[in-house]
């Protein structure tokens, strides 16, 4: 870290509990004197870190918590601004970047975390060993006719998909779209899926189902869900896509 530079850390701190906190990002937390974040973010990390300064906003006022980030790191306090999962996956990294220009003498970096994708993967097995593609089904900030084509191209290249944001109160019906949408696109509804919600939180929970039955289950924005492949298949209760390597051996 640059002496002469204020400093923001855009901290991934996971899926959930402290088992999945990097020691990268332990070090910068420890570091920073502010604490910025989603109230709910912050809730995770407020107990071994109690004598920070915190700083929250509400879900939908990202920017104005990126720049209150940016202005505490100008005015000389080291700043951590903190995400779930890995600030450069649906997180903070993107916008914190943006208005960098706006303040030339912060220096940003970027710590990763372990996204959903793979502490979910883990939970289930091993459904991203092969060729992947992670998609969020939030038309909050892209139209759901985007979200429709990138469906149906990732399902016409049999991709194994992660969906993020499969549900809300606001749109509760999009996992089930999602899946209509790739039964059309070709793939079979025989498809294994999984899902898990809370990841590495209190009350995580994980289904095995298929892609026919995937639509009617009961998900939420705390829920990742995982779309298999052609290959994908159920080994000994966990969900498997071989890349390959035991018939390469045969």
């Amino acid at each position: 870290m640059s002496e002469s530079k204020k400093t923001v850390f855009v901290v991934g701190l996971g899926p959930g509990g402290g088992q999945f906190l990097t020691v990268q990002a332990q070090s910068a937390l420890q570091q920073a004197e502010v604490l910025c974040g989603y109230t709910v973010y912050l809730d995770l990390i407020r107990g071994e870190f109690p004598d920070k300064e915190y700083f929250s906003t509400p879900m939908t006022q990202e920017i104005e918590r990126c720049r209150a980030a940016l202005e505490r790191a100008r005015s000389g306090r080291t700043t951590a601004l903190v995400c779930s999962g890995d600030a450069g996956v649906y997180g903070m990294a993107g916008p914190v970047l943006e208005l960098a220009p706006q303040f030339p003498e912060v220096e940003i970096q970027v710590v990763p975390g372990v996204t959903a994708a793979l502490a979910g993967a883990a939970v289930l097995g091993a459904p991203l060993m092969h060729d992947f593609t992670v998609l969020s089904l939030s038309d909050l900030l892209t139209p759901w006719e985007v979200i429709r084509r990138r469906l149906e191209l990732a399902a016409q290249g049999d991709f194994v998909l992660c969906l993020y944001n499969p549900a809300s109160h606001s749109r509760p019906d999009h996992l089930k779209r999602a899946c209509a949408i790739l039964l059309d696109a070709g793939k079979a509804p025989e498809t294994v899926c999984g899902y898990v919600r809370n990841i590495g939180r209190e009350g995580e929970a994980s289904v095995l189902t298929t892609l026919e039955k995937l639509g009617e289950e009961p998900v939420d924005m705390f829920t990742t869900v995982f779309v298999g492949s052609s290959r994908t298949k159920v080994l000994s209760g966990k969900m498997v896509t071989p890349r390959g390597y035991l018939q390469r051996e045969g």
